[in-house]
């Protein structure tokens, strides 16, 4: 009797599995080639489709960096870089963004101390008599700039091009700085000696690229309150 019960037992539990899978099988549905390939919804293919002839058209999953990467090698920003690169077949971006950091510090630096010389070397003609301008009136009214560069935050280029033969490339600079405008007896009339202000500058920095020159000059400036 006990095998008999071991037996029933037996075809019970064949029959309930059936029953499972003819029920799983009408919820998930069946594939028309049940002796096919089955399908992973798990697998990273799994979101491949099928091109003309049978072929099949890998999807590529693209990370954040990857992407970025992508668009920045489609943007303007780019086609100016490789323009610029073309033409003048020793630039890197990377280094000009590096040389930047420097010529603004000596620029703000020699403006603030009236140093002609300097500035000179440094600006075009058009922002270098600008520059004069406001150093004469300065000279003038018998005031004095103080100026601390507390540091350099943020540089970036955000426009690169050909004019020409002449590359142009303008940055975004971010800096800290204290300024402050002191009259002939010594006593500050612009300004706060205990204050740091941000300030954000546009710079278009261009060179010839026919030049052996390598150095690049100072095109315009503009602040952003």
């Amino acid at each position: 009797m006990g095998e008999g019960f071991q037996y029933l037992d037996i075809v019970l539990v064949a029959m309930i599995a059936g029953f499972l899978v003819l029920r799983l099988r009408s919820v998930l549905g069946r594939r028309g080639d049940p002796d096919g390939p089955q399908h992973d919804p798990f697998s990273l293919n799994s979101n491949n489709e099928a091109g003309e002839e049978g072929e099949v058209v890998q999807l590529r999953t693209v990370s954040g960096e990857e992407q970025g990467a992508e668009e920045f090698e489609q943007s303007p920003l780019h086609t100016g870089f490789q323009e610029i690169k073309m033409a003048s077949p020793g630039f890197d971006p990377g280094e000009f963004i590096g040389g930047v950091s420097g010529a603004f510090e000596m620029v703000v630096k020699a403006f603030a101390e009236g140093d002609r010389e300097t500035l000179k070397s440094l600006l075009n003609d058009e922002v270098y008599e600008n520059f004069m301008h406001a150093i004469r009136q300065r000279e003038e009214a018998g005031e004095t700039l103080e100026n601390t560069l507390v540091r350099i935050c943020y540089t970036e280029a955000i426009e690169a091009y050909m004019e020409g033969t002449d590359a142009v490339i303008t940055v975004k600079i971010i800096s800290e700085q204290v300024n402050i405008t002191k009259d002939d007896q010594g006593e500050v009339v612009h300004g706060n000696a205990n204050a740091i202000n941000e300030v954000t500058d546009i710079w278009s920095f261009s060179r010839s690229t026919r030049s052996a020159d390598p150095n690049w000059q100072l095109i315009a400036t503009r602040s952003l309150e």
